[in-house]
């Protein structure tokens, strides 16, 4: 506990103290080499420590929507790909399935990881288990 003690009433203080602030905005295009190579350490924490409090709360349930919502708008920020492994060559996946071919039902893949897509094999369930997610198949059923 001394060390924490020491490090916080002392050490940081001190740290803080020495680092090469300017007063004034054109301030900072008069820092040396040496100058920004002591303001590196403190911008990575503070950048580090931002990030991750940023991230830790997008996946609150109260604020967590709202950040993520603004996440979203960030320039250059992407939503992630839906469909990882199937048919990765053609720009558009379609597939057809003539209702003449289904027998009574026929369980079509929503997750887009079954090794026999259009048709689920079941791999949403390891999916959910990973993510947390709940996607299912659909369910196509022939009226007789």
């Amino acid at each position: 506990m001394q060390v924490i003690n020491t490090l916080v009433r002392e050490s940081l203080p001190n740290y803080l103290t020495n680092l090469p602030i300017p007063d004034t905005l054109m301030g900072w295009f008069h820092l040396g080499l040496g100058d920004w190579m002591k303001l590196i350490p403190f911008g990575v924490a503070v950048g580090g420590l931002s990030y991750l409090t940023v991230q830790g709360l997008a996946q609150t349930p109260v604020v967590g929507p709202v950040i993520q919502e603004k996440l979203a708008c960030i320039v250059g920020k992407k939503a992630n790909r839906v469909n990882c492994q199937v048919k990765m060559d053609c720009p558009k996946v379609v597939d057809m399935v003539d209702i003449e071919d289904i027998s009574e039902k026929a369980v079509l893949c929503r997750c887009w990881k079954s090794k026999k897509f259009p048709y689920c094999d079941g791999s949403h369930a390891k999916h959910n288990n990973e993510t947390g997610d709940n996607v299912g198949p659909v369910i196509v059923k022939k009226n007789n």
